[in-house]
């Protein structure tokens, strides 16, 4: 039996990133760019008008007030795509809309609000400095600029921003295919037929649902007997995939035969047991090259080896360098106890309180009660040498979604 951080260490040696892939930019969303993105040309290419209004000289607006306007001949119009025909001399303006171009000529854009159209011309009630509401050439990007460096992942900014470099394809990391098996006699599929012995395997669907939050493949292989030939047949018939999950058969029962199978099948078993609850049964190995996981049967086990293990294996393939979830310190709201000499991760409820954080456990944490999941929005983490953690003691938790990390509404509102 490892520890934690030792079986960590040798699970994360043993993944790199995957190749990269040509997407589409919305289909990149999330993803991890495998390239850096430099800008092709300047945006915004032409000085533009950042407000409706008048394209002007701002010479010509001194002294202007509402109660002493400057009247100015209006040249043309010139709606945003369109390009100016005339350029801007003393006495005159060119009624201009956001983002069209600044004619030549004018230097200054007075807001729509501050004129007063007077049939071919216009009345300026307010006076403007030199370069007043214009977005110049190149003032968000300028050519050859590195704009997004690889490694970045692609946000809703990005994509905007790629799309307005003329970018419609980006490489990013592939994404690993994920087999995921469940193992056992009892087992059922939820549509299968039941009987007051049969258990639905819910391991099934928890394990690809974690498989996809990451952002990663799944491959469902169904479920396998507890017998050699169903799980040799079902372990190889994950051979497209590059990662396998298995749930059960890594116990010390007689039918517990996932570990064994994979030092047949496989090249190598590196460790099987973590000093750990729940999920201290867990093996991790190779099959014909392909990493294994097999994780514990029960249901709560097995989706917290996964958090632990799995998660940041996916991540790291996936060219992601944050491959832990977040933690935060916080108070306790009961006493927990538990034997020392392995670590526990205990089901928690945190919650926020101004600029601390409070956690209480979800109740029974017995490691078949999926219920303690779902309440669940983190985990409570005491370490090896601590048996005791009293109320008010304050503990590392983990974060399983960051809605805690949110302001129910902006500061500045």
């Amino acid at each position: 039996m490892i520890r934690v951080e030792e079986a960590l260490e040798l699970i994360l040696r043993s993944f790199s990133p995957l190749g990269l892939e040509k997407v589409g930019i919305l289909d990149a969303l999330g993803r991890v760019l495998g390239e850096d993105i430099a800008a092709p040309r300047d945006i915004p290419p032409k000085d533009n008008s950042a407000m409706d209004g008048y394209a002007l000289r701002w010479q010509d607006t001194w002294g202007a007030s509402p109660k002493s306007p400057v009247v100015l001949d209006v040249t043309e119009d010139i709606p945003a795509g369109h390009i100016p025909r005339i350029k801007i001399s003393a006495g005159q303006a060119a009624r201009i809309m956001t983002g069209a171009p600044i004619p030549a000529g004018a230097n200054a854009v007075l807001r729509m609000e501050d004129t007063k159209k007077a049939g071919l011309r216009v009345r300026i009630m307010a006076e403007v400095k030199k370069g007043q509401d214009i977005r110049r050439a190149g003032e968000d990007v300028q050519a050859g600029d590195l704009v997004i460096r690889r490694g970045t992942v692609v946000r809703p900014a990005e994509v905007g921003m790629l799309a307005s470099l003329g970018r419609s394809f980006v490489f990013v990391h592939q994404r690993p295919v994920v087999a995921v098996l469940a193992t056992g006699n009892e087992l059922i599929d939820i549509d299968g037929p039941s009987s007051p012995w049969s258990i639905i395997s819910s391991n099934s669907y928890s394990l690809t649902a974690q498989v996809l939050e990451c952002g990663a493949v799944p491959l469902q292989l169904g479920i396998a007997r507890d017998n050699r030939a169903d799980l040799i047949a079902k372990l190889r018939a994950a051979s497209r995939a590059d990662i396998i999950i298995s749930s059960g058969g890594v116990s010390v029962g007689d039918y517990d035969l996932v570990k064994d199978i994979m030092k047949e099948v496989g090249n190598r078993m590196q460790f099987w047991q973590v000093a750990m609850r729940p999920g201290k049964p867990l093996a991790f190995g190779a099959i014909q090259g392909i990493p294994v996981f097999g994780l514990p049967g029960n249901p709560v086990s097995s989706m917290i080896s996964f958090e632990q293990f799995v998660r940041p294996s996916l991540l790291k393939m996936m060219g992601h360098r944050d491959l832990f979830r977040m933690a935060v310190r916080a108070f306790l709201e009961e006493e927990v106890t538990k034997i020392p000499g392995a670590r526990i991760f205990l089901r928690a409820v945190v919650r926020r309180d101004r600029d601390r954080f409070t956690v209480a456990t979800t109740g029974d944490q017995g490691s078949g009660i999926l219920t303690s999941m779902v309440r669940a929005n983190g985990l409570i983490i005491l370490p090896e040498d601590v048996s005791t953690a009293r109320k008010g003691d304050e503990v590392t938790v983990q974060l399983l979604d960051r809605s805690l990390l949110q302001t129910p509404s902006p500061s500045y509102l």
